[in-house]
């Protein structure tokens, strides 16, 4: 059921201010991921520093997620993170997310896309969790929690997926290896499948389980190069190089931009659409009469 949010019963000044919910939530994210990356790059090179960083931005990111939807959006619950499908939900994203890369990343071997797999930095491996998590956490409650939720109460599901999805692929162009392809390809397969897995279970742990594991084995244990080049090819477990047509290994921009990941994550964002369908997650657009007012948006 719809989390529904009336104006009833608040202050003038709480009103004015839910009047600006998009632009203030967007705003105030983008605010916490810029000091989370800051954060992330001054802890440089200290394996220690850089997990505690990370993992304490992600925890301050969810936190600062919840207060926000109370102050501005006047919510008492937060269904979309609730406590109660925490652990489940990043534990069925964590192997979904996990599987899918591993997967890629073999058959890209297997299409003889490897050029060299050698041993890298242990280190590299626990740095990449606390790296991992804050960037997961706070892409997921921005992309998934604030663009996609209310962009679908106004849309429904089936428009605000691709929209919300392609803003989040567009938003990294601004990456140093970025290209218009990989970029593209990204919202794609990133953006519709953790979007597809929020319409499954309503829940924001379920993506955010999904792109940690996917990241994680992406640059912790294969320690493939990223459009962003954070954390890359020469700080994971393992110094996977890739070479051969860009199509097959990404490119520059690292497997992410390959077609071999955007077809399995299509495949994947298929399945688990469908079964969001049959279990009643996907929502229609609403009609004028159960709109909310253009105000609340």
């Amino acid at each position: 059921m719809r989390d529904s949010v009336h104006d009833a019963g608040l202050s003038p000044a709480r009103r004015r201010l839910r009047s600006f919910r998009v632009p203030v939530l967007v705003v105030a994210l983008l605010v916490v991921l810029a000091a989370t990356r800051g954060l992330n790059v001054l802890a440089g090179g200290n394996v220690f520093v850089a997990l505690l960083v990370g993992l304490g931005t992600a925890v301050a990111a969810l936190a600062c997620y919840r207060w926000l939807s109370r102050a501005v959006e006047a919510r008492e619950t937060i269904t979309e993170l609730s406590p109660q499908g925490r652990w489940p939900g990043l534990v069925k994203g964590g192997v979904l997310g996990f599987s899918l890369f591993t997967v890629m990343i073999l058959v890209i071997g297997a299409l003889g896309g490897w050029a060299d797999v050698a041993w890298g930095s242990p280190g590299g491996l626990l740095a990449a969790v606390g790296a991992v998590a804050s960037i997961a956490v706070n892409e997921e409650l921005l992309f998934r929690g604030v663009v996609f939720r209310i962009l679908e109460e106004r849309t429904g599901s089936l428009i605000a997926l691709p929209v919300s999805s392609l803003i989040f692929g567009f938003t990294h162009l601004v990456n140093s290896n970025a290209t218009l392809w990989g970029t593209l390809a990204l919202g794609l397969e990133g953006g519709l499948l953790t979007g597809a897995c929020y319409v499954l279970s309503r829940s924001l742990w379920l993506p955010i389980g999904l792109h940690f594991a996917w990241d994680f084995t992406h640059i912790g244990i294969f320690g493939l190069p990223t459009s962003s080049s954070v954390r890359g090819a020469e700080s994971g477990l393992l110094h996977t190089t890739l070479a051969g047509p860009e199509l097959l290994t990404g490119g520059a921009f690292g497997p992410e931009a390959s077609l071999i990941a955007l077809l399995l994550c299509l495949t994947a964002m298929v399945v688990v659409l469908r079964r969001a369908g049959r279990t009643g997650g996907l929502w229609p657009r609403p009609s004028r009469a159960d709109e909310p007012g253009l105000a609340s948006y």
